[in-house]
């Protein structure tokens, strides 16, 4: 297991802005890291303000300063019979697995989910690359390609209709006048 002081050199350097953009993490995970983040820092600034502070009683400057030396005494014994309570940490240990493994779980979504993205768009840009200029297609070739267009089509003469909605606002009128 790595010294206390170690965990705590490495627990400075983490750099969480970078952490959050170089694993694209997004939504929940971003907000429990920053809780988390949050947590960490006040931890260790109440770790350093608690290591700050003085450990010994020195008995004999206080009996020197005061005349009652049986509360001084009696402070004394109280002071040395104090042990300290100790706290079973095993739940907020579990509580941080818990959070780290949610973390984890959510990080391999998210890279699951891009690698499926990354996937399609190459699958796409394959195709673009692959496919023939347009000035070579025929009709037939649209037609077997998206037969949606036939059927639409077949529709728009069967009503009488022989213009495409909205093409002469984006092309312009091409009529004879």
């Amino acid at each position: 297991m790595a010294s206390p002081a170690a965990v705590r050199s490495a627990a400075v350097k983490v750099d969480w802005t970078r952490i959050i953009t170089s694993l694209s993490l997004k939504g929940s995970t971003v907000s429990q890291l920053q809780a988390f983040k949050k947590r960490n820092e006040e931890a260790r600034r109440k770790v350093n303000l608690l290591h700050d502070q003085p450990t010994e009683v020195d008995f004999s400057q206080y009996r020197a300063i005061l005349k009652n030396q049986a509360v001084v005494d009696e402070i004394e014994r109280a002071y040395k019979a104090f042990k300290p309570v100790t706290y079973d940490v095993s739940k907020q240990i579990k509580t941080i697995e818990n959070f780290e493994a949610e973390a984890v779980k959510n990080a391999e979504n998210t890279k699951a989910s891009v690698d499926a993205e990354l996937a399609d768009l190459a699958a796409t840009l394959k195709n673009i690359e692959e496919s023939r200029p347009l000035e070579d297609l025929t009709i037939d070739d649209v037609a077997n390609a998206a037969p949606e267009i036939d059927k639409r089509t077949e529709q728009m003469v069967a009503r009488g209709r022989w213009q495409v909605p909205g093409y002469k606002e984006k092309f312009g009128d091409f009529s004879l006048m």
